[in-house]
């Protein structure tokens, strides 16, 4: 191309053109450039030569020194020696003298009468055509007339990198790249004339294939990147880039009425006729294929308004019907209807909290309506109350993995009905008492956790603590769960009845997780002084095997740190003779070795075992120390009054009592005048029973009273309100301490706040905890401010 150019320019140089730009009129190419463009719109075939040709003639155009009118030779000499490197200069040059013609602007214009005329010409092939017709013929002038203007475009390159880039930048208006011109007249003269019966015609063939007929998208997929093609920037006559325009006022936003129309008679008809179920699947199915419809042959830019507009009819304008259908669908258990209902009403901004709702409301009622159904069995027994919750929530939990995606508000539904039922139920009422839930959880674990021949295996029983944690989750009272929990920890770890210290520790770690360090820090310093204690009766051991007078019974000990574990001091008692030397060989030993520290023996939670020579057979007895003084009475008289064993023994009366019941239940003793074990009386006479029984030869004994167990409960529930009132008090002076003044009302919420990882705090008894501060004088009423109170230092 380059060679052609400079050829062009070769020749003799005169006087007033020092560069051999020779002056070539347009009249001079045009008649052969014209040919060479029509051919190119009748697409025939052209050589490489033919094509440098034309370019040729363009370029030579450009180039050339053009003589004008009212123009005299010492302006174009002055112009001509201006101009010595580019001869584009020589044009600007003389544009700005006043009276020149642009270089280019006459070429330009015959182009453009060209192309208008070629496509008037065209127009009378295509405007009675319709449908079908209209679409093929449309499309195929379309492919031909594109690749033809780019053809054209090539060809006329040099007028667009000067004489049209030049008009642009200073501000022509009406002036475009040849190929934008191309679109422009094709826009103005074929499109316009046309478009209304190409839009309806493409509108029906959509229809036709929403209706399952087969159709030829690439009549549609023609016209649309026509559209999209002609959307010049009409502000920008040089960009190049389509501005959608022309595509969306000619074709997007009829389709989408078109779409609106359709789908709105198509849903209304087919609920008139099927069940949601199905209505379901088919709009999903059509939602699917209009997503296809864009990536086939629509532009990428109208599938965010097309799916608003398929979202608004197939689903928004039936929300009604789908909040019906999703009550029977979760009455059902239909998942997979569920996940479609899911999957569908997602799609509309703020559509599913109705669905969010009536989940929390039926998870709240089923969960409510099993335990009731378990009726007193889930009141006595751990075990039933908390699978029951399991089972309900791992239905249901279940259900919002997989048919809701673990949405996250879904969750909050669940885990908002869970905390509801499972604090406050029929078993919480039937106790009248809604701390019930943490105590029958602490109850249960304490089954999982000690000895029993229904142990599970090791992996089994993990699994089952990690699904205890997930019922603790949902517990308001936690301080309750952790007060039961330390009882009954302490009797497992006193009495050797852990089933695995490592499952032990395992739900330590887990409550640790769940609620920090200062809730489990007791239960961990529970385990320290265990195995302090093994150490220390190892070191006993040695020191009586070292001694010259060992002890004739097995004695063994546990030492425990006074404020870790949740034992009371023990009463007054007596000890039997056949203990008081191991009692006192081990005081002896335990003082030498910490002097300073004093031991308060926990009687009450003592035990050990009695071999009995007095039976048909010889039997040993696990007794409670209470048993154990008791038994050993009998062994130099046969009969005692209640009231002597009482004063002999020095165990309070009440608890007596029940020792003695337990021994008449278990036939060891009996009383002369066969009263009831429950009717004894301080002057009742007991004697051992010489023909006791059992068929096994070790026996259990130490077993509580049902009436011991009901006042250890309410012995504990009474502590953890005292307990409460401190912890809100401690609140409350931290709370007043950081912040000097503050009013009631923020003051209750502040302590809420604080307080609610641990327990619920009823406002009643937080008012009550402040008016205790006031008289203690850690806080003041502010004079003259309603409702202020003041931190006193």
């Amino acid at each position: 191309m380059a060679h052609v150019t400079r050829n062009s320019r070769s020749g003799p140089r005169t006087q007033g053109n020092p560069h051999g730009l020779r002056p070539i009129e347009l009249d001079q190419i045009w008649d052969d450039l014209k040919s060479g463009v029509k051919s190119i719109y009748r697409r025939q075939s052209m050589s490489r030569q033919r094509y440098m040709e034309l370019y040729t003639h363009v370029y030579n155009y450009c180039t050339s020194v053009h003589s004008v009118a009212n123009q005299n030779q010492q302006g174009t000499a002055a112009a001509s020696s201006s101009s010595q490197r580019n001869p584009a200069s020589l044009t600007r040059n003389r544009s700005q003298g006043g009276g020149a013609q642009f270089v280019g602007h006459e070429l330009y214009k015959r182009i453009k009468d060209l192309l208008r005329q070629y496509l008037i010409n065209l127009l009378k092939d295509g405007q009675d055509l319709l449908d079908e017709q209209v679409l093929q013929f449309y499309t195929r002038q379309w492919e031909d007339y594109q690749f033809s203007s780019k053809v054209l475009d090539g060809i006329c390159a040099y007028l667009n990198r000067h004489w049209v880039r030049r008009e642009c930048d200073e501000g022509s208006r009406g002036i475009y790249f040849i190929y934008s011109l191309a679109l422009i007249t094709w826009r103005d003269n074929l499109f316009r004339p046309l478009n209304k019966q190409v839009t309806n015609a493409v509108l029906k063939l959509i229809e036709r294939e929403r209706n399952g007929e087969p159709i030829n998208t690439r009549l549609v997929s023609g016209v649309i990147s026509c559209y999209v093609e002609l959307g010049l920037n009409k502000d920008e006559p040089s960009s190049r880039g389509p501005t959608l325009s022309v595509y969306k006022e000619n074709f997007e936003n009829l389709f989408l009425d078109d779409t609106e129309r359709f789908y709105t008679t198509e849903s209304n008809e087919f609920l008139r006729h099927n069940p949601v179920t199905e209505y379901m699947k088919k709009a999903e199915m059509r939602l699917m294929e209009e997503q296809k419809r864009v990536q086939t042959y629509l532009h990428e830019s109208t599938f965010d308004a097309l799916a608003r507009v398929c979202e608004k009819v197939l689903i928004q304008k039936h929300l009604e019907n789908f909040h019906f259908e999703f009550q029977n669908l979760l009455n059902a258990d239909k998942d997979e209807d569920l996940g479609r209902m899911y999957q569908l009403v997602s799609r509309i901004q703020d559509g599913l909290h109705e669905l969010k709702s009536l989940l929390e409301k039926h998870i709240l009622n089923q969960g409510a309506s099993a335990l009731e159904k378990c009726g007193e069995a889930a009141v006595n027994d751990p075990k039933v109350y908390v699978q029951t919750i399991l089972n309900v929530h791992k239905k249901y939990h279940a259900l919002v993995m997989t048919a809701f995606a673990n949405d996250t508000g879904f969750v909050a539904a669940l885990d908002k009905a869970c905390g509801q039922f499972i604090n406050s139920n029929y078993v919480t009422k039937q106790a009248n008492n809604s701390s019930k839930s943490p105590e029958l959880l602490a109850r249960y674990c304490d089954l999982l956790l000690k000895k029993s021949s229904k142990n599970p295996e090791e992996a089994e029983l993990e699994d089952t603590l990690n699904q205890v944690m997930v019922v603790f989750k949902y517990i308001e009272d936690k301080d309750v769960f952790q007060k039961f929990y330390s009882k009954m920890l302490a009797k497992r770890l006193v009495g050797h009845m852990s089933a695995s210290d490592d499952a032990e520790a395992s739900m330590i770690s887990k409550l640790k997780q769940a609620c920090g360090f200062e809730y489990t820090s007791k239960l961990q310093r529970m385990f320290q002084d265990i195995g302090v204690s093994k150490d220390l009766n190892e070191n006993f051991r040695k020191h009586l095997e070292s001694s010259t007078e060992p002890l004739d019974i097995d004695f063994s000990i546990q030492v425990l740190s006074s404020g870790s574990w949740p034992f009371q001091q023990s009463c007054a008692f007596t000890l039997p003779v056949e203990l008081e030397r191991s009692y006192q060989r081990f005081t002896a030993f335990y003082g030498s070795r910490h002097s300073g520290r004093k031991l308060n023996w926990l009687y009450q939670m003592s035990k050990g075992e009695v071999v009995t020579n007095c039976f048909k057979n010889r039997y040993t007895l696990q007794a409670s120390t209470f048993q154990m003084a008791v038994l050993l009475l009998y062994n130099s008289t046969d009969t005692y009054t209640v009231q002597q064993l009482q004063e002999t023994t020095l165990i309070k009366m009440d608890i007596l009592l029940q020792v003695l019941q337990i021994l008449l239940k278990s036939k060891l003793l009996v009383a002369d005048d066969n009263t009831n074990e429950a009717d004894i009386k301080p002057e009742t006479q007991l004697s051992l029973f010489l023909g006791y029984k059992n068929k096994k030869l070790r026996v259990n004994i130490n077993v509580p009273m049902k009436t011991e167990v009901k006042a250890e409960q309410e012995s504990t529930h009474k502590n953890i309100e005292e307990d409460r009132k401190l912890l809100i008090q401690a609140a409350i002076v931290r709370i007043m301490k950081m912040r000097k003044t503050l009013k009631h009302q923020q003051l209750l919420i502040e302590v809420l706040n604080q307080l609610s990882s641990r327990f619920k705090p009823r406002v009643p008894v937080i008012k009550k905890c402040i008016d205790i501060l006031i008289e203690k004088e850690y806080l003041a009423r502010v004079d003259g401010q309603k409702d202020t109170y003041s931190y006193l230092a």
